[in-house]
């Protein structure tokens, strides 16, 4: 079974004679219907033809038409179409109207008219010929019913869902109250079927634009365009009904890692005609062309020495790629990574996406080139450490009037200590030697015992102190030394 016939609506043949739509937009073509003009010379009204007449009277009964006869047509008020002009209008008098010859003459010998068949005719005329000439139409959706939408023709039409340009077809009463462009892919006068297409009328018209918009394509001229899908190498954007390729490589003057980093599915750019392939109707379009160049200020921007921070974007076996915030990529080689020449980026451990402080080693615009340092940066960082290690040492270790007096008047608390030691071991010397029969070894021992008093003593004092204490038994005779030479 057709399809056409498995989605039509079985309530589409209740009615013998649709009714005329009073939104019909066309004029009727009235020479091809076989309309007379009233310029025309009087002839005889034969059932079934369309006339052009004036409208000389209108009540609740109908209208009076002079169709150019001997006496007045007329119209009866069912006939009328609603009293309406093809403009949406109330019919007045002196309005002209196309009508259709019911009887040349009833009883009075006045031609029976009808407005709604003329219009009824006029349509189905108008769309023989659109469906002939492949014409795209323009019509109201009216109603949602199974297997699709009726639309308004100016008769009823119905839209297959197989046909409707939507990608949920199950979801077609939004459609309901919108205009949309059809073309006619089935007429069947005798059924009373008229069946059309959203999807052949968008091709249709695309065919056409796409024809025009190629006849007049130029190379580096721009155009308006709309993003229609993404792939992995590029984007397809349509220029006026036909594609072009947007590569990846010329949508940006710096890297990216996919087009939808740039754009998106329905976006509406700008782009330029790089190259057109007649031959093969193939299109290659620029984006970055047609937006400023960031490397022609690099200058202004970015100065030698400067310590900037990028993001990490590539990270390769001769080093790092980082993006700053202009767009442009610089290079961190290898021998400007923290550690040295022989570190590499895994080494120091960056990933992609890492915000990183570099600084400024070179930059060559006409090469569209900038080298990085991570090493110097780390270096001036770890000299700014130790002179403020250095200068809070310093800091620290100043001596000041308060510490000198204090550690003299130790010394000489040191100094008058080690005396008093020093005469009471000769005191201890004499009384041993007045006490013992044994003069001799009796001081002796004394003077050894006194000698090691003294020097533990004076390993106690301070080192200023000792080394006076010193001089002092160095310089002069020991009092023991001297009394045991007198004896």
């Amino acid at each position: 079974m057709d399809d056409h016939e498995a989605e039509s609506d079985p309530q589409e043949a209740e009615k013998d004679t649709p009714e005329a739509s009073t939104s019909q937009p066309a004029t009727a073509d009235l020479e091809a219907a076989g309309t007379q003009s009233l310029e025309s010379p009087v002839n005889p009204l034969a059932t079934g033809q369309i006339v052009e007449g004036l409208i000389v009277h209108i009540d609740e009964q109908g209208a009076l038409v002079d169709v150019g006869t001997k006496s007045e047509g007329h119209i009866p008020a069912a006939e009328l179409a609603g009293g309406m002009t093809d403009e949406g209008k109330a019919l007045v008098v002196g309005d002209r109207v196309a009508v259709y010859v019911v009887r040349p003459e009833d009883e009075d010998g006045n031609p029976v008219l009808s407005k709604k068949k003329a219009d009824y005719e006029r349509v189905w005329h108008r769309l023989a010929k659109a469906f002939e000439s492949g014409e795209v139409l323009s019509a109201m959706v009216t109603d949602r019913v199974k297997g699709g939408l009726v639309v308004d023709l100016g008769m009823r039409g119905f839209l297959p869902a197989s046909h409707v340009r939507a990608k949920n077809v199950h979801a077609l009463d939004r459609f309901v109250g919108q205009s949309v462009r059809v073309k006619i892919v089935e007429v069947d006068r005798a059924r009373k079927r008229v069946v059309v297409s959203q999807k052949d009328a968008v091709e249709e018209e695309r065919r056409k634009r796409r024809d025009l918009t190629l006849a007049a394509l130029e190379e580096n001229k721009i155009y308006k365009g709309v993003v229609r899908r993404l792939t992995d190498y590029g984007a397809f954007v349509d220029i006026g009904g036909v594609d072009g390729l947007l590569h990846v490589t010329e949508m940006s003057w710096t890297r990216i890692n996919h087009p939808g980093d740039v754009v998106k599915v329905g976006d509406k750019i700008d782009v330029i005609v790089l190259r057109y392939d007649r031959e093969q109707n193939r299109i290659s379009l620029g984006l970055k062309q047609i937006l400023p160049d960031p490397w022609e200020q690099v200058r202004d921007t970015f100065k030698v020495g400067q310590t900037v921070v990028g993001s990490v974007t590539r990270v390769v076996p001769f080093g790092a790629f980082i993006r700053l915030d202009s767009g442009i990529e610089g290079i961190i080689p290898n021998a400007e990574m923290p550690g040295g020449r022989d570190r590499r980026p895994q080494d120091a451990a960056l990933n992609v996406g890492e915000q990183v402080t570099v600084k400024v080693m070179s930059i060559r615009p006409a090469e569209r080139r900038m080298t990085l340092s991570m090493r110097q940066v780390q270096q001036a960082q770890e000299r700014r450490e130790l002179k403020e290690y250095m200068d809070r040492q310093h800091a620290s270790s100043r001596v000041t009037i308060g510490d000198l007096v204090g550690d003299m008047f130790e010394a000489a608390e040191a100094e008058r200590a080690a005396e008093e030691e020093e005469i009471a071991a000769e005191a201890a010397v004499d009384a041993a030697s007045d006490e013992s029969p044994e003069v001799p070894e009796a001081r002796a021992e004394a003077v050894e015992e006194a000698m090691g008093e003294a020097e533990v003593q004076q390993a106690e004092l301070p080192a200023d102190s000792a080394e006076s204490e010193k001089t002092e038994w160095s310089s002069s005779e020991s009092p023991v030394e001297s009394e045991a030479g007198n004896q």
